[in-house]
């Protein structure tokens, strides 16, 4: 958009501290160069919805693309007292050459994938990690409560906003971002705008209603300054008694003899299904029928659906706070592992163990794959492999459920599509950002491959993210070892 926010901050030192004695350490053990992969996924769906919309990632190409430490940042390192001389001169000659590979923006995702898969020097695939997820998880969970808003809406518009709202200035401007890929139409948030081309809307607030000596006033001056675009606020005082009867005196005396007409009202308190309905009869017969009613005050999906579902004459809806915060489920909690190690030229998986069963790792350099019904169109299920398989869509497959193995599917036909686009291949960007446009379009086009069981807000329908064949006995035969058990053939396990 003519911007390159990038050179107004260096963002390389937003990391965690533990980042950087990491790598101060990784470097002393000799380590430093050591080829290494990490895998970014997540453990549950925000909302305990059906999936997320992933988010963010042309944020994370711009960071990685602009990685490096400035003079000021070597001597405020060096001030701390515990980093040697020979890590602040690799910071200081610092150049990114790790791989990356990414599902592109507006893919619906789902528990336990690899969205990002990084493979490299282990100083630098280890400390890009804050930057990494602090950007895709904001970003995604902001996208996936824009696209719950929107199919709540059920093909009426949503607007984001929430920038007074949002947590910083930076959540404004991204969230607005996300939420236009998560479906919204538009944004409050004018530097969204300006950065990225998300459509800019607004009119006015309660205030310059009180402005004026009367709403007739207020109402008159904005229709005379705006006519091609007036939407009016009418509930300052009172909505069915003065605020539509003063809106459609002012079509009549000052958008009609222009030969405009009005573009909408927004109602943002009050009862808005009794309101919109009464709004509609005053409207229509007034001979205002195409005049839009924009609805606003704390809204969310459940109340959306629940004004749909009685009958509310609304064409609109605001959402501010509750969208650009994700109020009801304000964290999304995408992580970052190791997966592999390179030992004498081979990369060697490693696995993180734990007592509860969804934070066990899955080890290795992995593939992630989408298999689709070639008939429907509709996607069966996703496909977890070793990044040396290959799967073969002509040939039948047998897919299963790792965690209830005897729930297993035979696939006959399918189309298998690998997920993950190459992002940067040593540290050199091979990968073009498509528009915020095309990014929408392309979410909108995904989910309409998923079944609408998966679009339920409560219990949805789980979608299955299964494991080859391969990669799931790596991961038995490494929590067998890492637990001190060994399985039988027969399945059995006994102490080691």
């Amino acid at each position: 958009m003519g911007f390159d926010i990038r050179s107004r901050r260096n963002l390389t030192m937003l990391t965690d501290f533990y980042e950087l004695t990491m790598a101060n350490g990784y470097l002393r053990q000799g380590m430093g160069d050591t080829e290494v992969v990490f895998d970014m996924f997540f453990r549950r769906n925000p909302d305990k919805g059906g999936f997320a919309i992933f988010a963010g990632l042309e944020q994370v190409i711009d960071y990685l693309s602009d990685l490096h430490f400035s003079p000021e940042d070597i001597e405020f390192l060096r001030s701390k007292g515990i980093f040697g001389e020979d890590f602040l001169s690799y910071l200081a000659n610092f150049k990114f050459a790790c791989d990356v590979w990414a599902v592109p923006e507006g893919t619906p995702v789902f528990p336990g994938e690899p969205l990002v898969t990084v493979k490299g020097p282990a100083i630098q695939a280890q400390f890009i990690e804050t930057m990494l997820l602090l950007t895709l998880n904001h970003q995604t969970l902001i996208a996936t409560k824009a696209s719950r808003l929107v199919r709540a809406a059920e093909g009426r518009v949503i607007f984001e906003f929430g920038s007074r709202r949002a947590q910083g200035f930076d959540g404004a401007v991204y969230g607005a971002r996300a939420a236009y890929i998560g479906g919204c139409a538009a944004t409050a948030c004018t530097l969204s705008d300006q950065y990225f081309g998300v459509p800019a809307v607004g009119t006015m607030a309660h205030s310059w209603v009180q402005m004026f000596d009367s709403e007739y006033e207020a109402f008159k001056a904005y229709a005379e300054l705006y006519p091609s675009g007036c939407t009016l606020l009418v509930d300052t005082y009172n909505t069915l008694q003065s605020g539509i009867p003063n809106a459609i005196r002012v079509f009549d005396e000052v958008l009609a003899p222009l030969g405009h007409r009005p573009v909408a009202i927004r109602i943002d308190s009050g009862d808005l299904a009794y309101l919109s309905k009464k709004a509609r009869e005053m409207l229509d017969e007034a001979g205002y029928p195409d005049c839009k009613i924009i609805a606003s005050n704390s809204l969310d999906e459940y109340i959306i659906r629940e004004l749909i579902l009685h009958d509310a004459q609304l064409d609109m809806f605001g959402v501010g706070e509750n969208l650009i915060t994700s109020r009801s489920n304000p964290v999304f909690g995408g992580v970052y592992k190791l997966a592999a190690v390179e030992r004498d030229g081979v990369m060697s998986p490693r696995i993180k163990i734990s007592e509860q069963a969804d934070k066990i790792t899955t080890p290795g350099h992995k593939c992630l794959y989408r298999l689709y019904n070639p008939k429907t169109g509709k996607a069966i299920a996703d496909y977890i492999t070793l990044v040396d398989e290959v799967v073969d869509d002509t040939k039948p497959l047998t897919i299963f459920d790792p965690k209830d193995t005897w729930k297993r599917k035979r696939l006959d036909s399918y189309k298998a599509v690998k997920l993950q686009q190459p992002i940067f291949v040593r540290g050199e960007l091979v990968y073009k950002c498509p528009s915020l446009p095309e990014i929408q379009a392309y979410c909108k086009a995904q989910l309409e491959t998923l079944w609408d069981e998966l679009m339920r807000f409560e219990f949805p329908h789980t979608y299955y993210v299964d494991l080859s064949k391969k990669l799931y006995r790596l991961k038995m035969d490494m929590i067998a070892a890492a637990t001190g058990l060994l399985e039988c053939e027969n399945g059995d396990t006994q102490g080691s």
